[in-house]
């Protein structure tokens, strides 16, 4: 008859692995808190790269303890004047409040939408999906529906699809069209850039104003079958096809 089973290293994780897991950060983003000296294991402070911990330590950020949680992974169909954000200083709503009753498990919203966009938000605590979805270099696309305050022209269609030079560089969206044959004042957007209000100032710089500003599309979501200020949660397939990257 086998003794007492001992701590194997089945049982083991490495550091920066449990502290992505909890949602926080990345694995790399882990290491740098490690080497900072922010992070504590069962009381005490380690530097080391590489320390591998058991899932019933006590891991802790700036004193504040970690949970190795089961991933969540929510989309939200988000509805005007909510911030994108945790909390915010000026104690405006934020999307935190329609998604408070998804999940126990804490999870942050990926990207941002200003707060008078609306449409596909995720949410998740997969820290290393997150850093994914948002790092300028993976360049996830984006489809969005604009509403404009008077009738887009052929010449200035032309000239978007071109591309235009904004205050922080050249930006061009991969595709533009009318949203409607009926309505020139509403556009279809495709655009993989992630710069901040970047939608919206293309189209100042051509003297429009965006009076409404819907995203129908991020990284593979849509809003489909989501009512504005609702939610609901990713099923196995979207899941897995984020994770493998498998969408544009």
């Amino acid at each position: 008859m086998a003794g007492k089973k001992g701590t194997s290293n089945d049982d083991l994780v490495r550091l920066n692995k449990y502290i992505a897991a909890s949602g926080i950060c990345s694995r790399r983003e882990a290491d740098d808190l490690i080497t900072a000296g922010v992070i504590s294991v069962n009381g005490v402070t380690t530097t080391v790269l590489g320390t591998k911990v058991k899932h019933t330590d006590e891991v802790r950020y700036n004193g504040e303890r970690l949970r190795n949680e089961n991933k969540v992974y929510v989309v939200l169909n988000k509805p005007k004047d909510y911030v994108t954000t945790t909390d915010d200083p000026k104690e405006r709503k934020t999307v935190m409040l329609l998604i408070q009753d998804a999940c126990k498990e804490r999870i942050y919203p990926v990207g941002r939408l200003d707060r008078n966009t609306t449409g596909v938000l995720l949410f998740t605590n997969d820290g290393e999906l997150a850093k994914k979805l948002t790092h300028p270099s993976y360049n996830k696309k984006k489809i969005y529906h604009v509403f404009l305050d008077k009738a887009f022209s052929l010449g200035d269609m032309k000239k978007l699809g071109q591309g235009v030079e904004l205050e922080d560089g050249f930006t061009q969206p991969d595709a533009i069209s009318y949203a409607s044959s009926e309505n020139k004042k509403e556009i279809g957007l495709e655009i993989h850039s992630g710069k901040n209000r970047v939608v919206r100032r293309m189209f100042e710089s051509l003297g429009y104003k965006v009076n409404k500003l819907d995203r129908v599309y991020f990284a593979g979501l849509t809003k489909k079958d989501v009512p504005r200020g609702k939610w609901r949660i990713l099923t196995e397939k979207e899941i897995t096809r984020l994770k493998m990257n498998a969408y544009e």
